[in-house]
């Protein structure tokens, strides 16, 4: 059971009446705009952030042994790029202008063509490639990538298809959320080799050549089925783990103190959390030896199913739901109230094998830590684990 000590977690958690979206969000109030539609707070934010991608495209493009990832940099379509790089700047400066049109208030607008404005001085999408080089960088190309690719992907699912359409993109602790999907993805070096060099420098012992022989020898389609099986198992016992031990509870606390289900809270995770849970998750495809391939899909496939199965949305899949994750089943895990349900994140079947399956008819009215001791910002987030209770 997860931790219930005033030490650990604060206050008891308790039901709530449900979520709460004023039409005026405290985050949004705070900077001063009307955030209704056709008030410039919508197109100021969109400006900002495209005029942001484009941008740090440009950056990467001037500074790639600093800002990209090396095994990455042959991999990209350069004329691509550079499309995509101006379409972000033209689309970011009208978005800006629109902004400063409709609003009272300029802070966005004018952020929005002051990036645009600075990557032309650099010289836009028609940069020159700086010196290529190293092989220690931030990934600043895998957050841009990432973060456009998600975006295009989960934000129009979200509003075509919400289960809460109260519930607006630029909902309370977003910002906080997509500073977490910042560092972490800019960080991606570093919490690979964190993931990676753990399975090698203490289970090496464990590894037999005949059976990393036989399973890399099975059909890629089977290893990628049995990978999804030992992967789940792994981060099963880990997550229950970080439920149940007080002082991994509050590394973990962080990813549950989110009051909102969305694409954007699957990012909301310490980086202590998220590299543990990995990093021992990896561990029995290691031993085992799977064929590069397999893990690479399996990769791919927890990277958009883990988002998933956070999105704000109103899907149902009948029996599949017994079988694979869904949204319903991993937002339970989630709510406010009962606690401790649905740890696997793939598999269903596993919480029926040990007896913390909980997946009513409904979807939970309200998430996140009742009384929550966590902070709301991310540096004291960040922090907020190794404080004394």
């Amino acid at each position: 059971m997860a931790p219930q000590t005033p030490q650990a977690l604060g206050p008891p958690r308790r039901s709530r009446d449900g979520p709460r979206y004023p039409d005026r969000q405290p985050a949004e109030r705070s900077l001063g705009y009307d955030t209704r539609f056709g008030r410039g707070f919508i197109s100021g934010v969109f400006g900002v952030a495209l005029s942001a991608l484009g941008f740090g495209g440009v950056l990467c493009l001037r500074f790639p042994s600093f800002l990209t990832t090396p095994d990455a940099r042959a991999l990209y379509p350069l004329d691509l790029i550079r499309f995509l790089i101006h379409l972000h700047l033209v689309a970011g400066f009208g978005l800006g202008v629109l902004s400063i049109v409709l609003s009272r208030r300029a802070l966005l607008g004018l952020t929005g063509i002051a990036l645009v404005v600075t990557a032309t001085l650099l010289g836009g999408s028609q940069a020159p490639i700086g010196t290529l080089g190293g092989t220690r960088a931030l990934g600043l190309d895998w957050f841009l990538l990432n973060i456009l690719v998600l975006a295009m992907l989960f934000v129009p699912l979200e509003r075509l298809f919400a289960r809460l359409p109260a519930q607006g993109i630029f909902r309370p602790g977003w910002l906080t959320d997509l500073l977490h999907f910042g560092v972490s993805h800019l960080l991606v070096q570093l919490t690979v080799l964190l993931t990676l060099v753990p399975a090698a420098l203490f289970f090496k012992w464990a590894v037999h050549p005949a059976i990393q022989h036989a399973v890399a020898s099975q059909p890629a389609l089977l290893q990628f089925v049995e990978i999804v099986l030992v992967a789940d198992l792994s981060e099963y016992a880990v997550h229950r783990l970080f439920h149940a031990v007080p002082w991994l509870w509050r590394f973990h606390a962080v990813h549950h103190s989110s009051e909102a289900m969305d694409w954007l809270a699957a990012s909301r995770i310490h980086l202590v959390d998220a590299v543990v849970t990995r990093a021992l998750a990896f561990v029995p495809l290691y031993v085992l030896g799977f064929s590069t391939g397999p893990v690479y899909a399996y990769l791919v496939f927890v990277s958009f199913h883990a988002i998933f199965v956070h999105a704000n949305v109103r899907f149902r899949f009948g029996m599949l739901e017994r079988i694979l994750g869904t949204p319903k089943f991993h937002h339970w895990h989630h709510a406010t109230t009962p606690v401790d349900k649905n740890f696997a994140i793939h598999l269903p079947v596993i919480d029926r094998v040990f007896g913390t399956y909980h997946v009513p008819a409904h979807f939970p009215p309200a998430y996140g830590i009742a009384e929550s001791p966590v902070p709301r910002g991310y540096a004291a987030q960040l922090v907020w684990p190794f404080r004394r209770p």
